[in-house]
């Protein structure tokens, strides 16, 4: 019994643990710096609990609107490192062995505790907007829904990880190749994301002297490192713009167009990390971001290309592979664009990112399944041996058979003498007892002689044996 409560108790503690323990180290870190912040500026507390309200719900992408202006582009370093946060906790609440109900109530508790207190930030902004009047409350059905969407994911990347893989497929008409082209996805994603960083990093060194401009329009020490964090945390954003680039697509700064063969300009905010923008004229760099979109269709073709499979279920898993694919960073592109005050719009073009990720993933990846080996030929189908006729397919005896069944056996010859005695019954003698036997009440049964032991004599129960002399000649003649 004190085993079963100490299970229980330590169960109960995970589930808390996993409601509310990433969106509460979140809240306090924002609280954190809020306050220092206010302190720095040396600024009263009036709104203190509003504005964290607002930047916790802003964490989970849900547009901030202040005097009369509207915050829609958000970093995604923070989402990123919520979605960590939900997954890591899940995972660890959840065995390879969990039961379905344990997994209902830990994604439960994942998504029912940051809905709590969501609900709780929306009643504290709307009560903050009463005494600043510059301060909006979001809507509650975006807010709910953005809440929901960070940690679902996060939850699901959680649980598939400890759970087996045929548990997961287990009642499904899912292929078996499906965690293959999840683990291709996942490849080409992280091929084409990492290398449109590395690019970042090197746009970055080239256009040293641009950031350290846009570093000098502060001179204070606090101001430049609100910059540098700024950037920090809008990096994503810009990697993922140069994913767009790399890819064919364009991203856009407002007016301003970037894209691997022309940029417009215009005028951009005052962030240090946007100087890894692609500047006039471009020249040959187009040629790297074509190397970068054709090196992270190589990584989805080679994963792909690890279990060889016959054409058919080999262009299903590099299709399926390719289109999760463009929809994760598709919905990246979704969570990383958003308005920004009178710059307007600021993210990738949503209209050509998804297909021009498919379009590469697919093709290039098919030419590298075919090159890598991932192709097989198609087991040939058994042909069963023909029968000869039609008693063979309806599974009846053929005339050989049936021959052979209709014949009797022939019946043993008698050890005993052909002729029976002339006490006996000539028909009882020669032939077997066919009718069941019969006694009255009270009466032993009768002796019954089988076949095996000699022809089928009956006898009553009052009758008595025939002598030996009466069967056999004295003379021995039988």
């Amino acid at each position: 019994m004190e085993d079963n409560r100490a299970v229980g108790a330590r169960q109960a503690r995970d589930l808390v643990r996993v409601a509310f323990a990433p969106a509460l180290v979140a809240l306090v870190i924002i609280a954190a710096v809020v306050l220092l912040q206010l302190l720095i500026a040396n600024s009263d507390m009036t709104g203190a609990f509003g504005a964290i309200a607002s930047i916790w719900l802003g964490v989970h992408q849900v547009p901030i609107s202040i005097g009369g202006q509207t915050l829609g582009v958000l970093p995604l370093l923070p989402a990123a490192l919520m979605v960590w946060g939900t997954a890591r906790t899940t995972a660890a609440a959840t065995a390879p062995n969990s039961s379905w109900f344990v997994t209902r109530w830990v994604v439960a508790c994942a998504l029912g505790g940051p809905l709590l207190i969501a609900a709780l930030a929306l009643a504290v902004v709307h009560d903050a907007s009463s005494v600043l009047s510059q301060l909006q409350t979001p809507d509650s059905l975006n807010a709910f829904t953005s809440v929901l969407a960070v940690h679902g994911i996060g939850a699901v990347l959680g649980v598939g990880s400890k759970l087996e893989r045929r548990r997961l497929l287990a009642g499904t008409r899912l292929p078996h190749w499906t965690f293959d082209a999840l683990r291709a996805a996942l490849a080409g994603v992280l091929a084409l994301f990492g290398l449109s960083a590395a690019l970042t990093a090197l746009s970055l060194v080239v256009h040293w002297g641009s950031m350290h401009d846009l570093f000098g329009i502060t001179d204070s020490m606090f101001g430049q490192l609100s910059l540098a964090l700024l950037s920090v945390l809008y990096a994503p954003n810009v990697i993922l713009g140069m994913s767009a680039i790399a890819v064919g697509s364009s991203a856009n700064i407002g007016f301003a167009t970037f894209s691997a063969f022309t940029v417009y300009g215009g005028d951009i905010p005052a962030l240090p990390i946007l100087a890894a923008a692609p500047t006039p004229p471009l020249g040959p760099i187009w040629v790297a971001w074509l190397i970068i979109g054709a090196a992270s269709a190589v990584a989805v073709g080679q994963q792909c290309a690890r279990r060889p499979l016959p054409i058919g279920p080999a262009a299903a898993k590099l299709a399926t592979a390719s289109a999760l694919g463009a929809l994760a960073m598709a919905l990246l592109g979704y969570a990383g664009s958003g308005e920004l005050g009178n710059f307007g719009f600021v993210g990738v073009d949503q209209a050509t990112f998804a297909p021009a990720v498919f379009c590469w993933f697919f093709g290039i990846g098919a030419l590298t399944v075919a090159m890598a080996g991932g192709l097989t030929r198609a087991p040939k189908p058994v042909v069963a041996p023909a029968a000869d006729d039609g008693a063979a397919d309806s599974g009846e005896p053929d005339s050989g058979e049936r021959a052979e069944l209709d014949e009797e056996p022939e019946a043993p010859e008698p050890e005993f003498a052909e002729q029976p005695p002339d006490d006996v019954d000539s028909a009882a003698w020669s032939s077997p007892v066919t009718e069941p036997i019969t006694t009255a009440p009270g009466e032993p049964a009768p002796v019954e002689q089988t076949p095996d032991q000699g022809p089928g004599l009956r006898l009553g129960p009052h009758d008595d044996l025939p002598d030996a002399e009466d069967l056999f000649d004295v003379d021995g003649d039988h």
